[in-house]
C-alpha cells in the first residue's frame, strides 16, 4: 500500500504546482482524501524533480498552395467542353456495343442448347 501513498503524494504536490502557477484553485476536482489515511497516518513524501525543456522553436507558418493560372479565354473552355463530350459518347457508344454483344451471344448459346437437348422422357401417370 506504499504505492498508493506516494501516488496521492504525488497528486497533492501536482496540484499545488498548478495552483502556483495558476494562482486559483482547481474547482473541477478537489481534493480527495487518501484512503491510507483512514487506515493509518500518511507520510507526505516529497519528490524533487528537473525537467530541462528544449527552448520553444515555432514552425514556420505552411506555404500556399500555387493556384493554376486563370482560363483566358472561353474559347478554351467551349474546346475543352466538347472534347469531353465526344469522348463521353464514345465510352457510351463502346459500352452499348459490347452489351448487344453479349446479349447476341448470350442468346446464341441458349438457342444451341435448345436444339441440342435431348427429349425429355414421357411423364409416368
Amino acid at each position: 500500500m506504499k504505492w498508493i501513498a506516494e501516488r496521492d503524494a504525488l497528486i497533492a504536490q501536482t496540484m499545488a504546482f498548478v495552483q502556483s502557477v495558476t494562482g486559483k484553485k482547481d474547482d473541477l476536482h478537489p481534493p480527495e482524501i487518501p484512503m491510507a489515511a483512514a487506515a493509518g497516518p500518511v507520510q507526505i513524501v516529497t519528490v524533487n524533480t528537473v525537467v530541462e525543456a528544449e527552448p520553444f522553436q515555432a514552425a514556420p507558418p505552411p506555404q500556399p498552395l500555387p493556384l493554376p493560372p486563370p482560363r483566358v479565354a472561353s474559347h478554351d473552355v467551349r474546346t475543352e467542353m466538347h472534347a469531353r463530350i465526344a469522348n463521353f459518347r464514345k465510352h457510351q457508344e463502346r459500352f452499348e456495343r459490347e452489351r448487344e454483344e453479349y446479349c447476341a451471344a448470350t442468346l446464341t448459346k441458349l438457342r444451341a442448347g435448345i436444339r441440342d437437348a435431348s427429349p425429355r422422357p414421357p411423364a409416368e401417370k
